[in-house]
């Protein structure tokens, strides 16, 4: 599904859309906010680059973020269920990742964190994009977000 198509879907189901983005710096809100008339269904976007802005913006925990590290799935999901709670959305989508250069053996390059929420709950997916560039891993970060909205939004 397109940007556009997402739009369409969550527009004929009465859903706005929110994003919490920290590798991406505002990518995904940017990708839905370039087609004409979004504003009907795009709410709001948060760019929480630092763990300050996730913690003071989107309310993750300062222990999940000692704990588990500002890349994992623990922190993706705090960062959606805060866009969903600070939002009139009712579809959340939260990244955080290592878009590159640099990593480590634990946390690699290319590693990106998903959280995806709904009223319904919050699910969450690791993937490993690999050393393929900055630019290609926040592309696929925004093409992979986009995917699970429109997974959520298909009948």
């Amino acid at each position: 599904m397109t940007a556009g198509e997402i739009l369409e879907a969550a527009r004929a189901a009465g859903v706005r859309l929110s994003a919490a983005e920290s590798c991406t710096g505002g990518m995904i809100m940017a990708a839905l906010t370039d087609i004409p008339g979004s504003s009907d269904v795009v709410d709001r976007g948060f760019v929480t680059y630092s763990n300050d802005a996730k913690i003071e913006m989107l309310g993750v925990y300062s222990d999940t973020l000692e704990r588990y590290g500002a890349v994992s799935e623990q922190v993706a999901a705090e960062m959606a269920t805060g866009a969903l709670s600070r939002s009139k959305a009712g579809i959340a989508i939260a990244v955080t990742g290592i878009a590159g250069p640099g990593g480590s053996e634990f946390k690699p390059e290319g590693r990106v964190c998903f959280g995806l929420a709904t009223p319904l709950g919050t699910q969450t997916e690791t993937i490993e994009f690999g050393a393929i560039g900055r630019a290609e891993v926040r592309a696929a970060t925004v093409a992979h977000a986009l995917h699970l909205i429109a997974q959520v939004l298909q009948p």
